[in-house]
């Protein structure tokens, strides 16, 4: 999974990514790693994995992982190509999901691009490039419909009304995700790689004060939370300075840090609870002497195409999955235990994967 964080000039967006990739770099199981100077891989936080190696104690435990991506060089007249525009729209075509950061903090030490604050008004400055760039490929793909029609092909009729429908969204200034799409509309839109139907996490970036004197009495973060919901996309109040002390420290003083403001987790692992719930995204575990690991799936994938996940081969030869749910595996304390009392089964192809699944995948190639 690949996260893209945006944002304006002092948002806070360096330093909310900085932290991010701290926090890869200070965790025990996944080093962090540098894959370009704007990109962090981190670990997703699991504390199912956490219970498993206890219960396993393996040669290693891989937690799954989500890869952030710093996306830098947005102006006005992006969607033209003005200044790093057309490098900015390509690198939010690449990921799956985008962190719009947005400064919801007041502090007369840190000028702001445009001299005040007004989330609304910079979510609108980013948000409508994305806009007029997705404008731009409806009015040309709702063209070459027309073309096909005007031939006698009826085939492509479907599609050019729900383009047209998603261009008169995009006019009045809003993303195509805030449409209600059937399936089949969504399967039609999502072939047109359009920027605003992407998932968006609008990070409400607020001052350590706010959180402990409760966010809820900020304005600014009202007005976020009002827009997201216009939308269609989550809003997750986060403090970037905040988050840049918790990544330097370790796990027993981050948790009394967080507790003194009266939270149960960094604002890292609830973007990351985020993206996945947007996303559709569930994971299933597989645990040994060798290794304890978290997979990522899409939540509805069958037993052979999650076998796929860890080898080709896996799927190609499946034969059955071994599985018993990490919540009666604990509390049953051990497979043995679990088989004996008839929660550890077997299932076959049509078998729906559910998150928290513990499997041991059959297979003969």
């Amino acid at each position: 999974m690949k996260l893209g964080i945006v944002g304006l000039p002092n948002v806070g967006k360096s330093t909310l990514f900085n932290a991010i990739t701290n926090a890869g770099a200070q965790s025990a199981n996944y080093p962090f790693c540098t894959i370009e100077p704007n990109v962090g891989t981190v670990a997703v936080p699991d504390k199912r994995l956490d219970k498993l190696t206890e219960m396993y104690n393996p040669a290693k435990t891989t937690p799954a992982v989500i890869e952030f991506v710093d996306i830098a060089g947005l102006v006005k007249g992006a969607s033209k190509g003005e200044g790093l525009g057309n490098k900015f729209l390509s690198h939010i075509r690449e990921v799956d999901a985008i962190v719009h950061v947005v400064r919801c903090f007041e502090d007369g030490n840190i000028t702001h691009v445009d001299g005040s604050i007004d989330p609304l008004r910079d979510m609108e400055t980013i948000n409508l490039e994305l806009i007029f760039s997705d404008m731009e490929m409806m009015e040309r793909r709702i063209d070459r419909l027309k073309k096909t029609m005007k031939g006698g092909d009826k085939k492509n009729l479907a599609e050019c009304e729900l383009c047209e429908k998603i261009l008169a969204v995009l006019q009045n200034g809003l993303p195509a995700r805030s449409i209600d799409y059937t399936k089949d509309e969504f399967e039609i839109a999502k072939g047109a790689n359009l920027l605003t139907l992407k998932p968006v996490i609008y990070a409400a970036n607020m001052s350590e004060d706010d959180f402990k004197a409760g966010i809820d009495s900020n304005p600014h973060y009202q007005k976020v939370i009002a827009r997201g919901k216009e939308e269609n996309a989550e809003v997750l109040p986060i403090c970037a300075e905040m988050e840049a002390q918790v990544s330097e420290l370790s796990k027993e003083d981050k948790e009394l840090f967080l507790s003194d403001l009266n939270l149960t987790e960094s604002g890292l692992d609830r973007m990351v609870a985020s993206c996945y719930r947007l996303l559709g995204l569930i994971s299933y575990l597989t645990a040994g002497e060798k290794e304890v690991r978290a997979w990522t799936i899409e939540e509805g994938t069958k037993a052979p195409q999650a076998a796929g996940k860890i080898h080709s081969d896996f799927e190609r030869g499946f034969i059955r999955a071994e599985i018993v749910s990490y919540d009666d595996l604990i509390e049953c304390g051990s497979i043995a235990a679990a088989r004996e009392k008839g929660l550890y089964r077997s299932e076959g192809k049509e078998y729906v994967i559910k998150d928290g699944d513990v499997v041991l995948f059959r297979f003969n190639v």
